[in-house]
């Protein structure tokens, strides 16, 4: 989607749907960590190669759908840097755009920056090779990758999954080439086989030549042929019998028009939701608002996850946060997603849109400088992160007992302070020569405060001493990497104090 989604002018419909009692809660803890091997799909879940849930919760990062044919922020960050920081933050999964340019012979990757050893490794390389080592290093960092085809070229969206340029045979050709690509690799979990289908896309009209579902059950069952292995994930429309939403929100058909592939258990469907910042919807200025979210959701695609029908992700949602309405608005889908620790990965999917700073109208995780976090919109996700998946070795595993190489510094820093709060953000790295499992950081107040909420960590508080401990998701830090956390506190105006970190 880099884009300006002031291109994005979808219709609305108002719904109302009492929301399902929810069962089936999962063990906490499991025999093994979840994720290993290639994923398949039961019911509202998808389960590793063991039997075990999994719960994406990842970020988007996008560029190579664009004329960089790269990801993107690499003309500033190395690539093994940004990845590292994405597994800090708990990201768990990497969603990867493109579009069919790459496999053009004359596709050269540009605004890479090679200055003072960064990306070394990627000189004389094309796009897919890029990507190929993006991938390996997700891998090795224990982040799955979803590949995206976002858009036919490089100059931008298109509506059906074709053009006149790029045929349905050859979007059906690049799929099979990178199913085969990453045959033998299961850090790539699946393909969303095109991004946003709207309008005059349908789903069950039974037109093979608009109907969304058809295609997506042909290129589907292309991939399957040469990986049967991957997830497919299948994106809704943007109207479906008179009722519009968001480009490719619109799942109202897949209930009674489900995609029906050759190999069962492979079906995803994916959903796209976004805030004011994007466009207006009626729904936002409902005066039920932000209560009347749910039922919004439930009717054009939740109803698949409530029902027990299949698992659903939400591909992408973002917002600028700038207003009030759009944070009610992240706030309550991020409700809506269900909370990791209460209910695991018996949960909605998502990928939040984006980390890259540089789109248009959502702006993302990073800040223009491309290494600074927006504490703020990450720290909203927090409830909703999951951990990590099995690494495949470098960035991967976890510390235990006898790690004689574990240390880690912390960095206290307040991001605002409005006189009866305060919000500040801790980052811990990893000074040590081993990767690190978890980490402990302590500091204590001279003053009356006291932590509100937190984010990113979990807390104690006995008097002015605060102990902070990595979440689930960022415990481990390899040598040299980072991990942060964020906070609220109150009243504000109190001196920073010292901290301390002990590494596990």
């Amino acid at each position: 989607m880099f884009r300006l989604r002031t291109l994005r002018r979808a219709l609305c419909a108002a719904a109302a749907a009492l929301l399902l009692p929810l069962a089936g809660v999962h063990p906490a803890h499991a025999a093994t960590t979840p994720g290993a091997g290639y994923w398949h799909t039961s019911g509202r879940q998808i389960l590793d190669a063991a039997g075990q849930p999994v719960r994406i919760a990842g970020i988007n990062w996008f560029g190579f759908e664009t004329a960089n044919y790269v990801a993107h922020g690499l003309w500033s960050r190395d690539y093994k840097s940004m990845i590292d920081q994405m597994r800090s933050l708990g990201y768990n999964t990497i969603r990867l755009p493109y579009s069919d340019d790459i496999f053009k012979s004359a596709t050269v990757p540009n605004s890479i920056d090679f200055s003072n050893g960064k990306n070394a490794d990627l000189q004389g390389l094309n796009s897919l090779q890029v990507m190929d080592r993006i991938v390996a290093y997700a891998g090795q960092d224990g982040l799955k990758v979803i590949l995206d085809r976002h858009r036919p070229d490089a100059g931008g969206q298109s509506a059906l999954w074709y053009t006149p340029s790029v045929p349905e045979s050859t979007w059906i050709a690049d799929l099979k080439a990178l199913a085969a690509r990453y045959a033998a690799d299961p850090t790539v979990v699946g393909i969303d086989l095109h991004n946003e289908p709207h309008d005059p896309a349908c789903w069950g009209c039974g037109d093979a030549t608009i109907d969304w579902r058809l295609a997506a059950q042909r290129a589907g069952n292309a991939v399957l042929s040469v990986n049967p292995d991957l997830l497919v994930f299948v994106e809704g429309v943007q109207t479906y019998n008179g009722v519009s939403g968001w480009w490719g929100g619109n799942l109202m058909g897949a209930g009674q028009y489900p995609v029906q592939l050759s190999v069962a258990g492979r079906v995803v469907y994916s959903a796209h939701d976004y805030a004011t910042s994007v466009a207006q919807q009626s729904w936002f200025s409902d005066p039920t608002f932000p209560a009347n979210m749910p039922g919004i959701w439930d009717k054009y695609w939740g109803y698949l996850f409530k029902q027990n029908i299949a698992p659903v992700w939400v591909g992408e949602f973002g917002t600028t946060l700038a207003s009030a309405v759009d944070q009610k608005w992240l706030a309550a889908l991020v409700s809506y997603l269900r909370p990791t620790a209460t209910y695991g990965a018996d949960s909605f999917q998502w990928t939040f849109w984006s980390w890259n700073p540089d789109s248009g109208d959502t702006g993302g995780i990073l800040k223009d400088d491309w290494q600074t976090v927006d504490t703020v919109k990450d720290g909203y996700l927090a409830s909703v992160k999951a951990p990590l998946f099995p690494g495949t070795g470098g960035g991967g595993g976890g510390g235990g007992g006898g790690n004689t190489g574990a240390s880690c510094a912390a960095s206290y820093a307040v991001s605002s302070d409005w006189g009866s709060g305060f919000n500040a953000a801790v980052t811990v790295t990893n000074t040590g020569t081993n990767t690190i499992g978890s980490w402990t950081v302590t500091w204590t107040w001279s003053g009356t405060q006291q932590v509100t909420n937190m984010w990113n960590a979990s807390y104690t508080q006995s008097g002015g001493k605060v102990t902070a401990v990595n979440a689930a998701h960022n415990g481990t830090i390899p040598a040299g990497g980072s991990a942060s956390f964020g906070f609220g506190g109150a009243p504000g105006g109190g001196a920073v104090p010292s901290v301390s970190c002990t590494a596990g």
